[in-house]
């Protein structure tokens, strides 16, 4: 790799604001905020939307489309297309 190039990895902790939960990870983002981390030490933090701990997918609250009925209401309605019948 190039010197001089590159942006610095270091520790930085996510914070789901939503589910209150962070997590401390390495990464090349900034921030001017920091945060005192359970180790003692102060590290930036970044405040994110949300995370695996509020997601819907991961946390299984998700709700599921039911897309095929969807298609049998539509085609009861108006009927297959007209270069099908």
């Amino acid at each position: 790799m190039k010197p001089g190039i590159h942006p610095e990895y270091r520790p930085v902790v996510f914070r789901d604001r939503a589910a209150d939960y962070a997590f401390l990870t390495r990464s090349t983002a900034t921030s001017d905020k920091t945060v005192e981390w359970e180790d003692g030490r102060t590290y930036p933090v970044i405040d994110v939307e949300i995370s695996s701990a509020s997601h819907p997918f991961y946390t299984g609250t998700q709700r599921v489309l039911d897309t095929a009925g969807r298609v049998e209401r539509f085609e009861r309605r108006y009927g297959r297309g007209r270069s099908e019948q």
